[in-house]
């Protein structure tokens, strides 16, 4: 048990199995698949449809601080940025 626990803890992997070869990816609960290079992430049931799944952010009610600076033309407001900028750093 000690040897099974300090290699999930200091090995980097997307899954597997203690005792056994493959047989977690058989299991459509548990997610498979590579961490890295060896894969493209989790999937089976809805690890498998995050995975694939795009996800959008989507704002409907806009800020209330509505200032003009973020509107077009922007001529002449670049140097308003610079300073604000210069005064976070």
């Amino acid at each position: 048990k000690n040897f099974s626990e300090r290699i999930i803890r200091n090995f980097i992997f997307g899954g597997g199995a203690i005792n056994d070869t493959i047989i977690h990816a058989g299991n459509p609960n548990l997610p498979f698949g590579g961490v890295g290079h060896s894969g493209i992430g989790a999937y089976h049931g809805k690890a498998s449809f995050d995975l694939f799944s795009h996800q959008k952010s989507i704002v409907e009610k806009g800020n209330w601080i509505d200032i003009k600076i973020r509107y077009a033309p922007y001529k002449g407001k670049l140097g308003i940025v610079k300073k604000f900028f210069k005064y976070l750093s």
